[in-house]
């Protein structure tokens, strides 16, 4: 019976991108099924123990940049390690995303990636209603649906639900994938998860 995976993140994560592709191809060719779960990192952070960026000692924050220049250059990924609108509020991509899960999760995959690029890689706006549209269109979806669609209470609140399981469920950190209540921590975890879905 093929894997069901949990895909937790936030669109803003640089992790999350850098992984994203790798993830996608992996649980394809596993014939995987992925349920994709943007959540409120913030509020994640708040009750394990995580700190925001910005609240991060310094040495910290410097290593930081030096091994996402690694990983972009290891994985021949194309990166801004620190692109011109970043940090920014993912909380409107979220709902997007899922407001695209709706119609199923290729297509959820496939405007999480578009958001990813655009943020690490174009540089572009990701909390700016109209690079979303632009980037919805791109995937081949109705921009002025999605845009209706994530502006709902009940998007909102899906959001919000998903952030509460997130924690309850013991995850602290983006991305996260889980597969039969086993989490996998990071894009760096991918190989452990390849082992999993092996089995």
């Amino acid at each position: 019976m093929p894997a069901s995976i949990d895909y937790y993140f936030t669109p803003a994560s640089p992790w999350a991108y850098l992984g994203h592709d790798r993830f996608v191809a992996l649980a394809r060719q596993h014939g995987a099924t992925v349920t994709v779960k943007p959540v409120h990192y913030g509020e994640v952070f708040a009750v394990s123990g995580g700190l925001p960026l910005q609240k991060r000692a310094p040495q910290r924050q410097a290593y930081r940049l030096v091994e996402l220049q690694r990983w972009s250059e290891h994985l021949g990924k194309p990166m801004h390690v620190q692109p011109k609108f970043f940090p920014v509020n993912p909380d409107l991509a979220a709902c997007w995303i899922l407001a695209a899960e709706e119609q199923g999760a290729a297509h959820a995959l496939a405007l999480t990636g578009a958001v990813g690029r655009a943020l690490w890689e174009q540089e572009r706006d990701i909390a700016d209603p109209v690079t979303l549209g632009a980037l919805a269109a791109d995937c081949g979806l109705d921009p002025a649906a999605l845009a209706a669609r994530a502006a709902s209470a009940d998007m909102s609140a899906r959001y919000k639900a998903l952030t509460q399981e997130a924690i309850d469920r013991g995850v602290f950190g983006a991305p996260t994938y889980v597969v039969d209540g086993e989490p996998f921590w990071g894009q760096d975890r991918l190989d452990f998860l390849a082992r999993k879905l092996a089995k």
